[in-house]
């Protein structure tokens, strides 16, 4: 088996690459920048799992050619899109550029991916297609509407992609996940500010990395056949 881990040098994606190493997977693990960190992943993982293939892959999201992606995809049984970015700023502030990232990284890549890779995901007829979504998706969060936008559009495409590829065999989920302890969230807030969202939260913390991981790896397993088209909220209670 083999999937596509999008973002795989973010901790989502790392926590994701090693709970799939571990029940067998081989992987493609993307990155943009972060060489080193896919490059200790790659061995830790061959070290570890030595009869299963890990393949690094760097691809820019924002600049690079579809194609110079999917033509290094040869056998194909899931993809998790991991990758992500936001800006914490007033609509009023925030760029044309920030903006367009923001879009092409959370939505049109992904769907441009997928158009390219759908018949190498319905070949064994029990593709698995998983987004790492969030919470913003559903109720929004002010300094940080494009986001909750493109998480909200994100849960939309699944929604509908689902239903035109489930007689493929293909299943497509969002895990929409509330605070979680990654290094995103804490270089874009300060640690007071993660303690008061905290307070908030009824389960009393944030969510960790191998938790979203081992629900991705539910998501991606051949039994998970009937569950599509749903964003699943790991939130701790947090603002549902």
């Amino acid at each position: 088996m083999y999937a596509l881990i999008m973002g795989s040098s973010g901790d989502i994606g790392t926590s994701t690459a090693k709970n799939l190493a571990k029940k067998g997977w081989s992987l493609y693990l993307h990155y943009n920048r972060n060489a080193a960190r896919i490059e200790k992943l790659t061995q830790e993982l061959t070290q570890n799992y030595p009869h299963q293939d890990f393949i690094p892959i760097q691809f820019d999201m924002e600049n690079d050619s579809v194609d110079k992606l999917t033509q290094q995809i040869f056998g194909l049984d899931a993809v998790v899109f991991a990758q992500g970015n936001t800006y914490y700023k007033l609509l009023v502030d925030i760029s044309e550029k920030e903006i367009d990232s923001l879009w092409k990284i959370h939505v049109k890549l992904p769907i441009l991916i997928l158009q390219q890779l759908q018949d190498k995901l319905a070949k064994t007829h029990h593709g698995r297609i998983v987004f790492i979504g969030s919470i913003y998706g559903k109720v929004g969060s002010a300094m940080e509407v494009v986001y909750s936008t493109v998480k909200g559009a994100m849960s939309s495409f699944a929604d509908a992609y689902a239903k035109e590829v489930a007689s493929l065999g293909l299943s497509v989920n969002v895990v929409a996940p509330g605070a979680v302890n990654t290094k995103m969230n804490t270089q874009e807030f300060s640690s007071e500010d993660l303690e008061n969202v905290k307070d908030e939260i009824p389960a009393d913390r944030l969510a960790n990395p191998d938790e979203i991981a081992d629900l991705v790896s539910y998501l991606v397993n051949i039994k998970s056949n009937y569950l599509t088209g749903q964003t699943i909220y790991f939130a701790g209670g947090w603002l549902l």
